[in-house]
């Protein structure tokens, strides 16, 4: 009798078990894939946008800064910008152009 009780609860405890293999595999790739889709690919989206913006960059467009600041380009290199501030014509400031955040063209 104590024999058929032992292999009845080993029997019980295989029947409850945890999961499967394959459906925890497509948990972690459901979880992976959903953190890229709301973590990298809008990251990538505004990278994109900021490279397109900073390609048209010209001579004259009123750019604000990172930190606030709103200016006029006054001259281009190609990692650097001249940056015009206020209206002092002598406070030009020479700064990255990943420091732009936002870019207005001139005729706008």
């Amino acid at each position: 009798m104590n024999i058929l009780l032992e292999s009845g609860a080993a029997g019980d405890t295989a029947a409850v078990g945890g999961i499967g293999l394959l459906p925890m595999l497509l948990m972690y790739a459901v979880v992976i894939g959903a953190m890229w889709f709301f973590l990298m690919r809008p990251q990538k989206k505004e990278q994109k946008r900021l490279a397109a913006m900073l390609s048209t960059l010209e001579i004259g467009d009123c750019v604000l800064t990172n930190s606030g600041f709103i200016g006029v380009v006054i001259d281009i290199n190609d990692d650097t910008v001249i940056v015009e501030f206020g209206s002092n014509k002598n406070c030009r400031i020479p700064m990255e152009k990943s420091a732009i955040a936002r870019v207005e063209k001139a005729g706008e």
